[in-house]
């Protein structure tokens, strides 16, 4: 007996001292194709099943959701329009929600050799659905880069119709000129906007509801959220609506938000849930905090796991059921992803759930809401899948 209890306690010491098995594991998805610089992955929900994937130098790739797929059409090529390169190029894709019936989609991209911004639309060809029309954009909206870096890009469809956008503080370091606070700036926001009414000389109007709009005093009416560095990727989750976001930090943090409303983020009074050392050179490291959101999460960059934040999205598909339910994003830089709940106190803990041998630049869904990521530097797709023994 007493050998018996011995053997026990030996094998829960030895059990208690293996690594952890990861949750899922990354499956390539397609073998046969490889994209340059992805930045993208997407299906619309237009019944066909196909995937979209943006090449970040002007090109968006369409294929069918099948693992043996050997070639691509591209869907839409505007690299002539496009500087790329860096944090620049062909960014962002939404379509419309009515894109079966419409064939509306949307585009974010850097342009100019004054660098700048720009939103637009673009229509499918009438007689070939894998194929857009070069020639019918439309621009809705443009911006300033003061510099070549902090673009955002990411662009999607909300569940009340409307388009958000998410813009970076403009660049260089430390936001200079404090663009992320100033509210007659679309720098450092999120935005949202009516694209299927105009207002004025626009091609697009302002949601009554929006935070400032009909404003007095000059603030920027297509402002939804506000004080961000560099929000790179968005998400809403499929079930509930509510908006996720992975903002880029300057030094130290990185961090997760649930963006509400007319909600100050912060930046660059705050990195994370601690005062920005560089906000006010007069005042170090104190700041006053009231009335600012913080982040639901943040990771150190001492800590080892990164430092460049990837948004993701919850996961609502059904292939890892043990991850519904939870938010899925990573690091860039380390290719390190986690999966975030919130606990009984309120309070949100991660778990790495798996890991990307690359740099990891976006996630995305697949029509069944099963998630992939993108590998930037080798341009290869991967599945999140069941880990199995």
């Amino acid at each position: 007996m007493r050998s018996f209890i011995s053997v026990v306690i030996l094998t829960l010491l030895l059990s208690a001292n293996l690594p952890k098995v990861p949750q899922v594991r990354l499956r390539e998805a397609f073998v046969k194709l490889t994209f340059e610089m992805p930045v993208e992955f997407i299906s619309p929900a237009d019944g066909t099943r196909r995937l979209f994937v943006i090449a970040q130098k002007g090109v968006i790739h369409v294929f069918p959701d099948q693992s043996d797929v050997s070639q691509t059409k591209k869907f839409l090529d505007i690299t002539n329009k496009v500087i790329s390169g860096g944090e620049r190029g062909l960014l962002g894709l939404a379509f419309h929600p009515d894109f079966r019936q419409n064939g509306f989609f949307y585009v974010n991209y850097t342009r100019g050799s004054s660098l700048e911004t720009v939103v637009s639309r673009f229509q499918v060809s009438k007689t070939n659905p894998d194929v857009a029309n070069p020639d019918s954009e439309v621009v809705l909206l443009t911006y300033d880069q003061p510099y070549s870096n902090h673009n955002g890009g990411k662009i999607a469809f909300g569940k009340d119709g409307y388009l958000y956008i998410s813009a970076g503080d403009g660049g260089s370091g430390g936001d200079p000129q404090n663009r992320s606070q100033n509210l007659k700036e679309l720098l450092g926001k999120i935005m949202r906007i009516d694209v299927d009414s105009k207002y004025g000389n626009l091609n697009y109007s302002i949601p009554k509801d929006n935070p400032f709009a009909g404003n007095k005093e000059g603030y920027r009416e297509e402002i939804y959220a506000y004080g961000l560095r560099n929000v790179w990727k968005f998400s809403f989750d499929s079930q509930t609506g509510q908006l996720w976001a992975g903002d880029v930090g300057q030094n130290a943090r990185e961090e997760i938000d649930i963006i509400e409303k007319g909600g100050n983020y912060g930046w660059k009074i705050m990195e994370g849930m601690d005062c920005y050392a560089g906000w006010n050179s007069n005042k170090g490291r104190s700041c006053q905090t009231e009335g600012l959101v913080k982040p639901v999460y943040e990771y150190l960059h001492s800590a080892g796991l990164g430092q460049s934040v990837t948004g993701g999205f919850v996961y609502r598909g059904k292939n890892l059921p043990q991850l519904v339910g939870k938010y899925i994003f990573g690091d860039y830089q380390s290719g390190k992803i986690w999966a975030l709940s919130q606990k009984k106190d309120g309070s949100y803990e991660s778990e790495l759930v798996t890991e990307l041998d690359g740099l990891l630049s976006a996630f995305g869904e697949d029509a069944d809401h099963e998630l992939y990521v993108c590998s930037h530097n080798n341009g290869k797709i991967f599945k999140l899948m069941a880990h199995k023994l």
